[in-house]
């Protein structure tokens, strides 16, 4: 059986946990609780500090008399007056005058709110969960000498009792701050994305105006100036030998610039879409090459290509179009495959090859490797580039997520 003040005391621990309940901010539990605990342990200020979760700064919360303690952002747990506690270092501090007591009051130590409110006697307590120190529970009297070894004991229960709840509470507020890190990171990177992407779709804007001003312009003047050369080498007082070699250089220029104006304009993908400009683009780049490559264009997916937006359109355009002139020049392959098709609400794109391969995707880089990543991204999409799994050759992927696509009004 209990004695009637052992009966007192445990209504006054019931009343805590009871109080306890449904409060979901550190100030508010010890504004909850502070009466309650003055039952069990008189006090003129309560505090508790709460350690963060990365062990270098802790909160504090007060009861009573406002100080800076709560008033400073996150502090140092070294600057603490009870760091020794906070640590782990000593199991508990008491103490009857803290104005006095030197183990308050060491070089660093933020204990000028000790000062200015009068605190004397002291005792701290650990808050512990399964072992760890997750803070301190502080009683404080303007009185000296009041606290003794059994008010110690009593503090300790009562830290039992707030201990998970501060817990709870901590590891709730960390989750906050963590998603809106997060939520701001991602903020950030798409607002990075999409200024990004206006400005590959005004580059795009910009390259194919070049092309045309290139074909209308550059172009044609060579185109004039050709036949020039050619009514020139007609006339008898000309000898042929000399213009043979400028004509043929000048001919082989007007074939680069139009392959420049094509890759700058890419008119087939304007006018008949995605599909239309990846077999015009194989058909093209293999022929002129003069290796003897066989290719493939395996559309699965015609009608999530018809709705994608245009931006969208045009970098796995470029992409593709990249992939397939590395093969090309590098992999020295038999077959070039390029497949798209969907897959788990995604639309997935891949060159494939069956050329020399590569030794370890993961150490590429190149110019052109980048640009094709980069594009990606822009669109939010994943880029992988490896070798083939049946081994020889490479396979280049782009993965699209559904929701990036359009529906076409029809």
């Amino acid at each position: 059986m209990l004695n009637p003040e052992q009966n007192t005391l445990f209504d006054h621990y019931l009343g805590i946990s009871r109080l306890l309940a449904g409060q979901l901010e550190f100030h508010s539990i010890i504004q909850a609780v502070a009466a309650e605990i003055s039952h069990i342990i008189p006090h003129d200020h309560l505090d508790v500090c709460i350690k963060r979760v990365d062990g270098k700064y802790h909160n504090a919360y007060e009861s009573g008399p406002e100080s800076a303690w709560s008033l400073q952002p996150p502090a140092l747990l070294s600057g603490s007056p009870i760091r020794t506690v906070l640590t782990g270092e000593v199991d508990y501090l008491l103490t009857d005058n803290a104005c006095t007591d030197p183990r308050f009051h060491f070089d660093g130590a933020f204990s000028s709110p000790i000062i200015e409110l009068g605190l004397k006697s002291r005792l701290h307590v650990p808050l512990k969960v399964q072992g760890d120190i997750i803070g301190a529970l502080s009683c404080s009297s303007f009185q000296s000498a009041l606290y003794t070894m059994e008010d110690i004991s009593r503090a300790r229960s009562i830290a039992d009792l707030l201990a998970p709840y501060f817990f709870a509470l901590r590891a709730a507020e960390q989750a906050k701050q963590s998603a809106i890190v997060e939520a701001q990171a991602r903020a950030r990177e798409e607002g990075l994305r999409l200024g990004a992407l206006k400005l590959t779709e005004a580059l795009e804007a910009e390259r194919q105006r070049i092309g045309m001003d290139l074909h209308d312009q550059t172009l044609a003047d060579l185109t004039r100036l050709a036949r020039r050369m050619e009514r020139l080498a007609s006339q008898p007082e000309v000898p042929g030998e000399t213009l043979e070699p400028l004509f043929r250089t000048l001919q082989h220029c007007m074939h680069d610039l139009r392959q420049i104006i094509e890759e700058a304009k890419p008119s087939v993908l304007q006018l008949f879409g995605l599909a239309e400009a990846i077999e015009n683009h194989l058909e093209r780049s293999i022929g002129e090459s003069g290796q003897a490559i066989t290719w493939r264009l395996i559309n699965e997916s015609s009608a999530q290509i018809e709705g994608l937006d245009q931006p969208v359109t045009i970098a796995i355009f470029r992409v593709v179009q990249e992939a397939v002139n590395n093969a090309i020049r590098h992999g020295q392959p038999q077959t070039i495959t390029v497949k798209c098709r969907s897959e788990n609400e995604r639309l997935i794109f891949q060159v494939i090859d069956d050329g020399v391969g590569i030794a370890n995707p993961n150490e590429l880089t190149s110019h052109g490797i980048d640009n094709m990543k980069t594009r990606a991204r822009l669109i939010s999409a994943s880029f992988e580039i490896g070798c083939h799994p049946k081994g020889g050759g490479t396979v280049v992927s782009i993965t699209l997520p559904q929701i990036k696509m359009k529906v076409q009004e029809i």
